[in-house]
């Protein structure tokens, strides 16, 4: 059973991580006592030998082979190969935890779309339940010891109650020779489509719904089929055990104490136990049976997944959902918020103190600037107000040609453009404008209370030519002009697009 420690680590204080250190179920200490015995009796083997056994001429030989492994065992890339190791590792652990299949997001489907409160309906939801529980019992049984051990066979399937003897002489009489935990799933897309031609399943797309989360469901049973076949490669994990074995192996020699007496650099103090290559061994031999432990979270281990006990839940909680809490329904009430403006639930006196914080509004929430760093720039090099300002900005960016030197259809809509912004923007910046303090009844001198410069249907005036007057003009024939279109939007300069049509 997973060992879960989470309730002791909630809150970070002083010497927190200290009190997981007495566990022993689910330590270090469980898998690697029986190394670490192993390690330090073959060390105080040698000790022994060479203080009590060996001549001095056999002394002197161990004492060379001693330097020797002490000064090439560093070369062995021991922490290197070992994290990525145990980094890949990690991560294939969790991602085999998320490829449990859990039937929540499926049962909800289930009661949900399939309906119907007679014994058939039911018997539609169950079954449908039961065929998604029995794929992954099928598939559990087949990559965890632990669920085969509890049905090892599938006469224990049908005893348990996931498979009816008339299914499994379906299932045993399909020959295939491969693994066959995806039967069911075709089983339940066939009784799907069944209920939906009978109108338990209203349309096509609660159908869909269905097919969909029985897709994710399926999926995740045939991604623990995966994991379970293709493992880490086998020549990774016989370099990291090598490298580890081999490493200490060399220490047992490389890390013996010398007599003090002939001078070797390093061998001043003589101890009988080796403290910090036992403490080395920890770590190391500990990383070593951390990524034993998880390569197969499918085992018995005390961190191994609880896959049994998954089995009883999805079951027993999917039975729920489809049956008992089918269109199961509370009477419909008002909340206790109902007439409330700012709804708002209330605190313990524990958690009283949470109201006087206030709420997060943002990183720039709290900066400040001084008055004149807020006004806003002109661009460089342009005087006058900000609207004309905009404007010789458009005209800086339109290309200059003979169409706008001689008054064309560009250069009159550069000229429309830049009036209604001069006036726009005197007007609303400041009451400075000729009509503004005119009296009542005189015509403005600016120009922008005209109504026709407003919409921006006048044009400028061309100046009269010096020279004689030109005769008078002949009568005019009065031509219809075509009904209004109604008012423009205000973000559409309409003039200028009705003149680019009669252009047209």
């Amino acid at each position: 059973m997973t060992v879960t420690y989470t309730a002791r680590v909630a809150n970070a204080r002083f010497g927190g991580f200290s009190q997981l250190l007495l566990l022993w179920r689910g330590s270090i200490y469980k898998l690697l006592w029986r190394e670490l015995v192993c390690f330090l009796g073959l060390y105080m083997a040698l000790s022994a030998t060479y203080r009590f056994v060996l001549t001095d001429e056999q002394k002197r030989y161990f004492e060379k082979l001693v330097i020797y492994c002490d000064q090439y065992a560093s070369l062995i890339p021991v922490s290197f190969v070992l994290g990525f190791y145990v980094t890949l590792v990690l991560h294939r652990w969790w991602d085999q935890y998320l490829c449990m299949p859990l039937p929540d997001a499926l049962m909800c489907v289930v009661a949900g779309t399939v309906h119907g409160r007679d014994e058939r309906g039911r018997l539609y939801r169950r079954t449908l339940m039961r065929y998604a529980g029995l794929s992954a019992v099928l598939i559990l049984r087949s990559v965890s010891t632990a669920v085969f051990k509890r049905f090892p066979t599938i006469d224990h399937v049908v005893e348990a109650g996931f498979m009816t003897r008339e299914e499994r002489k379906k299932f045993e009489n399909l020959n295939s020779p491969y693994n066959k935990y995806w039967v069911p799933f075709v089983w339940f897309s066939n009784l799907a489509a069944q209920a939906r031609r009978e109108g338990r399943i209203r349309d096509n797309s609660a159908l869909k719904l269905l097919l969909e989360e029985l897709t994710a469901f399926r999926g995740k049973c045939g991604m623990l089929f995966h994991y379970d076949w293709i493992s880490v490669p086998l020549v990774y994990t016989q370099v990291v055990t090598i490298a580890v074995y081999s490493y200490f192996l060399a220490c047992l020699i490389g890390r013996q104490f010398l007599d003090p007496a002939q001078g070797y650099k390093d061998h001043n103090l003589d101890l009988c136990v080796p403290i910090f290559t036992l403490l080395q061994f920890f770590f190391y031999a500990g990383w070593l049976k951390v990524a034993e432990q998880l390569i197969n979270p499918f085992g018995e281990d005390d961190d191994d997944f609880e896959t049994n006990f998954l089995i009883d839940r999805n079951f027993q909680v999917s039975m729920l959902a489809v049956d008992e809490m089918y269109d199961d329904l509370a009477m419909l009430e008002k909340d206790l918020y109902w007439d409330a403006a700012e709804a708002r639930a209330p605190y313990t006196a524990a958690t009283a103190f949470l109201l006087q914080q206030p709420s997060f509004q943002g990183s720039t929430f709290d900066i400040t600037l001084a008055k004149e760093d807020m006004q806003f720039q002109r661009l460089d090099g342009v005087d006058g107000p900000l609207g004309e300002a905009h404007g010789d900005f458009l005209q800086r960016l339109l290309p200059v040609g003979a169409g706008m030197a001689s008054g064309g259809l560009l250069g009159r809509r550069l000229s429309l453009l830049r009036r209604k912004n001069s006036c726009v923007s005197e007007a609303s910046t400041a009451p400075s404008c000729a009509c503004a303090g005119a009296p009542e009844g005189a015509a403005p001198e600016c120009g922008c209370g005209d109504p026709l410069l407003d919409s921006g249907l006048r044009e400028p005036e061309a100046e009269p030519p010096a020279g004689p007057e030109p005769p008078a003009a002949e009568p005019f024939t009065t031509v219809p002009m075509p009904a209004p279109r109604g008012p423009a939007p205000p973000w559409l300069p309409s003039p200028i697009g009705e003149e680019e049509e009669s252009l047209a």
